[in-house]
């Protein structure tokens, strides 16, 4: 890959994403600062990176990162699905301000923004699968209506104030490093479930269909984006395959009854905010960037279980 010269700020880098990303992009020869809420990164990053302790809602602090900086990668999000059901109105409250603050910022000094929203939630219902980027946006969620909204005003911005920004909905990651029990990470969590001996709990009887994309794909897809998107485009980010919590749940069992253990399925309610499909078209993406999954599904299993063995002990 061509070696880049520029200075990028991730914010919210030290997350599951954003350590499998960092590395992607030290490798291209970029100096990379990382900003995130702990005192000490939750996961390990690679040497050479700079890491902020603050919250990009500190505004001098972000105006003081972005005058360094030409590139800036948003993954931070204050919430998930479930808890901006609970408290929508924080939801909003704790995320709307300081990105919008960060797009007026990032205008004012030319920096070129990649705006990390969610596959997952904005779209809604599907009308039509694969979703492609055109489908209809009809959240059902707090948690998609905000992060349709952080969209909104990316473009806004980009209209009236120039903002540079490419926007990325990505599927939902998967792989190695993932934690379980967190409240995102169907398949760390089922996985982990197994190994304690208690049942994997899916909503509804079949559960949820989504899209599985491993970790490290995600992440080049999102260098993909930042390094060839087209300004002010966006672009879904998965695997273009649906899986229900119940084919993973299959897809698994000859894994875990390879050390031992096996599947318990729980089965719960329905939960009103979960879209039942969701199963994007990168077509766009492949396209602009050239960027492909190099991770097969059986395989990034394989590798999930065994972390998960290593440290779920």
């Amino acid at each position: 890959m061509k070696s880049k010269s520029n200075n990028t700020l991730v914010i919210g880098g030290a997350g599951y994403i954003g350590a499998h990303l960092v590395s992607q992009l030290i490798a291209t020869g970029r100096r990379v600062t990382v900003l995130g809420r702990s005192t000490n990164p939750r996961y390990d990053l690679p040497t050479g990176v700079t890491y902020v302790e603050g919250d990009f809602s500190q505004h001098e602090l972000l105006c003081r990162l972005l005058e360094t900086h030409q590139e800036v990668i948003h993954l931070a999000y204050a919430t998930v699905p479930n808890t901006s059901f609970a408290n929508p109105l924080a939801d909003l409250l704790q995320n709307l301000p300081p990105t919008v603050a960060l797009f007026s910022e990032a205008a004012i000094r030319s920096v070129k923004l990649v705006l990390v929203s969610s596959g997952g939630t904005v779209y809604g219902e599907a009308v039509k699968l694969p979703i492609c980027e055109s489908h209809p946006t009809k959240p059902i969620s707090p948690y998609g209506v905000t992060k349709l909204t952080l969209e909104n005003y990316a473009y806004l911005y980009a209209t009236t104030h120039g903002l540079k920004y490419v926007c990325v909905r990505p599927a939902n990651a998967y792989g190695a490093g993932q934690r379980p029990f967190v409240g995102q990470g169907f398949i760390a969590t089922a996985m982990a479930s197994a190994m304690k001996g208690v049942p994997i709990k899916i909503f509804g009887q079949h559960g949820t269909v989504r899209d599985y994309l491993y970790v490290s794909d995600l992440a080049a897809g999102i260098l993909s984006a930042l390094e060839n998107g087209h300004l002010s485009e966006t672009y879904n980010l998965g695997s273009g395959v649906g899986l229900s919590n119940l084919n993973v749940i299959e897809a698994c069992k000859p894994i875990m009854r390879g050390i031992g253990c096996e599947i318990q399925v729980e089965n719960l309610p329905k939960r009103a905010f979960d879209v039942m499909t969701n199963v994007l078209d990168s077509t766009k993406l492949q396209k602009h960037t050239g960027w492909k999954s190099k991770v097969g599904f059986e395989e990034g299993l394989t590798r999930t279980c065994e972390w998960l063995m290593n440290t779920q002990k």
